[in-house]
């Protein structure tokens, strides 16, 4: 991150701040559609966060700590747009599906959809940390300085999430081997 345009945007200088908001828009949009599973969301959440950063840039106060503090301001965001949006919908974006190469590959998509799946039945909190920690690959210190917790609450939240993401993958394998059984047993 080039901390002289931080500083210049810290000053008012609204051409840095264009100039940062245009280098991390796709950072925070990632991040944010991480968190929330869609686009729309995610852009929202990203135009709050950027709107957040331009109004609260002058009390950040050591411009090195800039990533983690937009970060902070993104997962705030977020936040806010989950409530706002109870009924996230369950419909993966189509530009992100891509048509298998071969018959293997279908297992593949099979795989990725299931992680979606339990990957939306988490609370927004628990998609946050293994976004933040797992897909990111930030350090825990950076991941808490995110969330505004103790690392080692980082810790047990990622340990609870990623519990969670597990007991979700294996209901919706049950789901789907009754359903597979089902079948089977109606020929």
């Amino acid at each position: 991150m080039d901390q002289d345009l931080v500083v210049r945007a810290q000053h008012g200088d609204q051409r840095a701040f264009e100039a940062l908001a245009l280098a991390d828009s796709p950072r925070l949009h990632r991040v944010a559609y991480g968190i929330l599973r869609d686009s729309e969301s995610a852009e929202d959440a990203t135009q709050r966060a950027l709107v957040d950063i331009w109004r609260d840039i002058r009390r950040l106060r050591d411009p090195a700590r800039y990533e983690a503090w937009s970060y902070r301001l993104l997962v705030h965001a977020c936040y806010r747009e989950a409530r706002q949006r109870r009924d996230l919908p369950c419909i993966t974006d189509v530009a992100d599906v891509q048509a298998p190469a071969a018959a293997g590959a279908f297992r593949q998509v099979d795989d990725r959809d299931q992680l979606e799946r339990g990957f939306r039945q988490l609370s927004v909190e628990h998609r946050t940390v293994i976004v933040l920690r797992c897909l990111l690959d930030l350090p825990m210190e950076q991941v808490a300085e995110a969330l505004g917790v103790a690392p080692g609450t980082v810790g047990s939240r990622l340990h609870r999430a990623l519990r969670a993401m597990r007991a979700a993958l294996e209901a919706d394998e049950r789901t789907t081997t009754s359903h597979g059984l089902q079948r089977e047993a109606v020929r």
